[in-house]
């Protein structure tokens, strides 16, 4: 009697729903893992233009904090959110007229002064200015006590020996305080060189409270996600892809059986 002999080939795909680029399910998800980190990565940057303004810092007035030709990023604020200790840039047309960056040391209503021991006195306060270059005085000479008029800000440069600041228009009518509405932005952190979010100002503590960060870091983790998820949703076509052939290849070499 004869037999009869029949051949069997392994199949090419892997199975219900899989294809050369992967199933249906995960090309699925992959289109949704791109489509909303497009969403992330753009909103984010969307964010930060409207809330956030770059500037190139031309001068060495606040180093160590700011540095000559660093790229800083200043929130939008109101002059009337600014608080002790924040470093803001503004523009006062009898001090320059261009943008100026400076740390704001005191506020409307109160005194200011310095030397005792070094540093700064604020409504009576010694002011431990952390932020300053180790081992410098608060000044590099004494001014007389200063009130502050409602509505305006007395400001320093960290630079204390090579600011063009508050004490150098102390014979001027507002004696060398700013309106709060010269205010444009308050810089919340060094973006190139990246030396990251300022120091807080943690000398002005027992004055009042001092202001929240702006939302940097937040904007950083959705442009971030974001462009993880772009690049990931992205790769799966070409990995599934890649995976289908070494199967089918896999399939192809596999030796037929008879019987």
């Amino acid at each position: 009697m004869g037999g009869e002999s029949m051949t069997h080939t392994a199949p090419r795909s892997g199975g219900s729903g899989t294809g050369p680029v992967g199933s249906r399910t995960g090309q699925r998800l992959s289109g949704l893992a791109v489509a909303l980190g497009l969403v992330l990565f753009l909103g984010g940057f969307a964010w930060g233009a409207v809330v956030y303004r770059p500037y190139t810092v031309p001068t060495s007035s606040m180093t160590p904090t700011i540095d000559a030709g660093d790229r800083i990023l200043a929130q939008r604020v109101d002059g009337g959110e600014v608080r002790r200790g924040d470093v803001v840039v503004f523009k006062d047309a009898t001090w320059a007229n261009a943008p100026m960056v400076k740390r704001v040391v005191a506020v409307g209503g109160d005194t200011v002064s310095c030397c005792q021991d070094g540093r700064l006195k604020v409504n009576g306060k010694e002011i431990d200015e952390t932020y300053l270059p180790k081992g410098t005085p608060a000044e590099m000479s004494n001014f007389p006590t200063v009130t502050v008029p409602e509505g305006r800000l007395f400001l320093l440069g960290d630079e204390r020996g090579n600011s063009v600041d508050s004490t150098a228009h102390l014979t001027d009518a507002a004696n060398g305080t700013v309106a709060r509405t010269a205010v444009d932005a308050r810089v919340d952190a060094v973006v190139w060189p990246m030396k990251g979010m300022l120091e807080r100002p943690t000398g002005f503590e027992a004055l009042s409270t001092l202001s929240s960060p702006g939302p940097l870091r937040t904007i950083t983790f959705l442009v971030i996600a974001g462009a993880v998820l772009v690049l990931g949703g992205g790769a799966y076509g070409p990995v599934a892809k890649r995976a289908g052939a070494a199967r089918a290849r896999r399939g192809s070499a596999e030796p037929t059986g008879a019987r």
